[in-house]
């Protein structure tokens, strides 16, 4: 049975972590510290709501810049999922974002909104370089939080912690045994829409309902500047947690036989008229009564 590692916040949200494994409190301190500073980097150099991150100086000097050690997958699979997605999945979104009232100080007060950037318009990137051509607010909302917890589970890997769980506002890395996973309804917050049963993977959520203001969500459109209200909340099965926390946003915008040709994963999706969408292989159920009748699976 697990036992509780650490519980903090980090990063705008609750983070937990457990494991079965009998660590000593000197040796869970010592991790524990490098669990904090690891995040601290990390922060420093992606995000948009601090003013000494790199991603802030970028939005206001264009130039070549060194990216950081770890700053090749998150950018190598944007710059896939932008391709993937036609551009409608993009880092340019954060002054979007800004303008629409999810800034530094979370004002939610909308202004008025501009189209974002063309990729190929603003970046070039060739790792570990990437040259703006002009200063722009990257915004790595859309999969960041997914990489942060791969880093520190690879972290406790690392330091001898072999079987854990990564918990960080839901979204969820895990080794060891099998875990259940509630699947919160986005339309009666009491009540689980299902469950998910995961064993060495990791599942992430997105919903609309969580972070909203005005006639926002926290996922933005760039080509109509307006939030998706088709889709009510999705959740991502794959072998990372950066590709699962990705594809909760892909899934927004592009249709999933479309993200198979690219990526293996699983899903589940409940639609606005309260259809419940999943993959063949979805490692989990629906349960809710009233929206049995509903269910459906797409191949």
């Amino acid at each position: 049975m697990s036992e509780s590692f650490a519980e903090f916040d980090a990063i705008g949200t609750r983070w937990q972590i457990d494991t079965p494994m009998d660590i000593a409190p000197e040796e869970k301190n010592r991790v524990l510290v490098l669990i904090h500073e690891r995040i601290e980097e990390f922060d420093k150099h992606y995000s948009r709501f601090r003013d000494d991150s790199l991603v802030t100086e970028m939005s206001k000097k264009a130039g070549e810049y060194t990216l950081p050690e770890d700053a090749k997958p998150m950018f190598d699979l944007y710059e896939k999922m932008y391709r993937i997605t036609g551009g409608l999945m993009t880092p340019l979104i954060g002054q979007v974002l800004v303008d629409a009232g999810y800034d530094a100080e979370y004002s939610l007060q909308p202004k008025p909104l501009t189209v974002p950037p063309a990729w190929d318009e603003v970046l070039d990137y060739k790792y570990p370089k990437l040259t703006l051509k002009k200063p722009a607010l990257l915004d790595f909302g859309a999969m960041g939080k997914g990489y942060l917890i791969d880093i520190i589970g690879e972290l406790l890997e690392k330091n001898g912690i072999s079987e854990y769980t990564v918990d960080a506002g839901g979204d969820i890395r895990h080794r060891g045994s099998e875990l259940r996973v509630g699947l919160e309804n986005p339309l009666d917050f009491t009540e689980a829409l299902g469950i998910a049963t995961i064993a060495d993977q990791s599942i992430c959520g997105s919903a609309g309902n969580r972070r909203a203001w005005a006639q926002f969500h926290h996922i933005m459109n760039p080509a109509t500047l307006s939030s998706p209200r088709d889709i009510l909340a999705v959740w991502a099965v794959a072998e990372s947690t950066l590709l699962a926390d990705a594809l909760t946003t892909a899934l927004f915008f592009t249709e999933p036989q479309i993200l198979y040709q690219h990526f293996a994963f699983e899903f589940l999706l409940m639609k606005a008229d309260a259809s419940v969408y999943y993959s063949p292989n979805f490692p989990g159920e629906t349960f809710v009564p009233h929206y049995a009748e509903n269910r459906r699976s797409i191949g």
